[in-house]
């Protein structure tokens, strides 16, 4: 197996929640802190290291039960309290990020009660099939997602309460938060926060137009207003849209390439100097759950894994470097080392799905939309919100099924359901908004690529051909000899050199495979620029 750059883990938050033993740990919990006076601290092995934790109580807002829960245990405490624990990495105790968590333990029971800030009261939820539990919140960092439940329990045999009380988490456990990162050197990750780069694409192309949650945010200066490019770029995208990448995903995703706030003061020999570039798994973002067993820990980390090194490699940076560390910066928690045991990078197909997209706008403004379908298209890419048929109607003195009938004529462009319409893509939303700007202009770059693209299929040369044809008219390069196979040799032509030419030449050779053409003629293709500088097309496929 091939060895990769193996990514580090960064924040995890989860709710472990334990049933097994009622309230025993919590009876348990406030008897330590009693008879601590208050606060129990004690250090630990843990896998050969020192750990130190730290056990307290604070208020709570939980409505007193009386002297007996709906379940029948009886309750003596006279106060109301919540406990909380701090376990740290003992040599990091004054460290900056260092491996720590913070664990909130509260009481979990049938009908129990809390009361808000203003005086009135609410009754907390609890899943049913849970008579009497607790629920201890877990927030860390840098500690493996695995580590967590492990360290609790032994932080918790350090100060006094029974370690078998935290074996079995209970079905409705869920992890909240999860990230991991590796550390790239500043002058290496440009191609993944660019306009070109695979955040940029991701956010563009796999997100629709309006319906569910889109969020892109590119923002390249620090808090303190200095510039610093790539400063914080993400994009997140939900369920539906990480399956159209990765086919075998399901949990929603945030990609994101940041530096430290005070990158802009550190020297380039601190790792602080370079950015993270990070997945991060965000539970908002779909209606499904992520436990905390083995099986789901492991789901979890497979899937940040892949998605991270995925979008490292779409950026064209060496995912398994042999000679040193390559691009990548070790700090105190991301080694830099590859490990043979990584999960496999999916090749992100962004070019395809780009090229998809604008095979479906050019066939339509190629063959003509209807009045109607052209309204509903100006309302769709203009308004900026949720929009439904009735509106479209209105808007243009249509009658709501006239509108109907045009949207289900274009539905490769445009989503329908629950009564809503939207842009099937931002990307598409995009091409459409510039045919809607200059039609003119629009149809005839449209026209272009489709009528090559067309040709192309005319000739035989079958569907991913086609694609590539599509590909070479988006980025102007001539390519009528590259389907001639009597040239002796082949020439791709560019606008000019530079960082995208070259990845526009590794799209193009990845389509050229699919295709079932020879690798050796596009490989050894002459690549002339608009510059007059001339190069091989091998070594632009063979550079990092």
């Amino acid at each position: 197996m091939r060895e990769r750059i193996e990514p580090a883990p960064h924040e995890f938050t989860a709710n472990y929640i334990f049933d097994s033993n009622g309230l025993l740990p919590f009876f348990a919990a406030d008897s330590v802190v009693k008879a601590a006076d208050g606060s129990q601290t004690a250090t630990f092995l843990h896998r050969g290291g020192k750990w130190r934790v730290t056990l307290s109580f604070r208020p709570s807002n939980i409505i007193h039960p009386g002297s007996r829960l709906p379940g029948g245990t009886e309750w003596r405490l006279q106060k109301m309290r919540e406990f909380k624990m701090k376990v740290s990495r003992h040599e990091d105790e004054d460290s900056v990020g260092q491996q720590k968590f913070y664990a909130h333990l509260t009481p979990r029971w049938q009908g129990m009660q809390a009361e808000k800030s203003n005086g009135t009261r609410t009754e907390i939820s609890i899943p049913e099939g849970i008579l009497e539990a607790i629920n201890i919140r877990i927030q860390g960092s840098n500690i493996h997602f695995h580590e967590y439940q492990s360290l609790l329990r032994d932080a918790m045999i350090a100060v006094g309460i029974r370690g078998e009380y935290f074996e079995d988490p209970h079905e409705h456990s869920n992890v909240q938060d999860a990230e991991r990162y590796v550390r790239v050197h500043k002058d290496a990750s440009g191609p993944v926060h660019g306009r070109s780069g695979p955040i940029a694409s991701m956010g563009h192309l796999l997100e629709t137009d309006r319906r569910g949650y889109r969020k892109t945010v590119q923002n390249d200066d620090d808090d303190y207003g200095r510039n610093l490019p790539g400063y914080y770029h993400t994009v997140t995208l939900g369920p539906r849209r990480v399956r159209e990448a990765f086919p075998d995903h399901s949990l929603p995703k945030e990609v994101k390439h940041y530096y430290a706030r005070e990158a802009a003061n550190q020297p380039d020999s601190s790792p602080l100097a370079h950015p993270k570039v990070g997945v991060s798994y965000q539970v908002s973002r779909w209606d499904g759950k992520l436990g905390v067993s083995e099986t789901d820990l492991d789901r979890l980390q497979h899937e940040l894994d892949q998605t991270l090194l995925s979008v490292l490699a779409d950026a064209g940076l060496d995912i398994s470097p042999t000679q040193g560390r390559g691009p990548y910066v070790p700090d105190a928690y991301f080694e830099g080392e590859t490990a043979p045991d990584v999960s496999e990078p999916v090749v992100l197909d962004l070019t395809t799905i780009r090229s998809s997209q604008e095979c479906v706008v050019v066939r339509h403004l190629r063959g003509g939309l209807s009045p109607v379908q052209w309204e509903s298209l100006q309302t769709l890419v203009t308004d900026g919100g949720e929009v439904a048929p009735q509106n479209i109607a209105e808007e243009h003195g249509r009658h709501v099924e006239s509108v109907r009938r045009a949207l289900r004529g274009i539905d490769d462009l445009v989503e329908r359901e629950y009564g809503k319409v939207s842009v099937r893509s931002s990307y598409i939303a995009e091409l459409v908004h510039e045919a809607v700007e200059d039609a003119d202009e629009a149809v005839r770059r449209a026209a272009e690529a489709g009528a090559k693209a067309l040709s192309a299929a005319e000739r035989g040369l079958g569907e991913t051909m086609s694609v590539f044809v599509a590909w070479a008219a988006r980025h102007g390069v001539e390519i009528d000899d590259a389907l001639n196979r009597r040239e002796a040799r082949m020439t791709l032509r560019f606008g000019k050199p530079g960082l995208e030419a070259q990845r526009a030449i590794r799209e193009g050779f990845r389509i050229w495979k699919d295709a079932g053409m020879p690798p050796e003629r596009y490989r050894s293709a002459q690549v002339r620029f608009g510059d007059g500088s001339v190069g091989e097309a091998w070594r632009y496929l063979d550079t990092g």
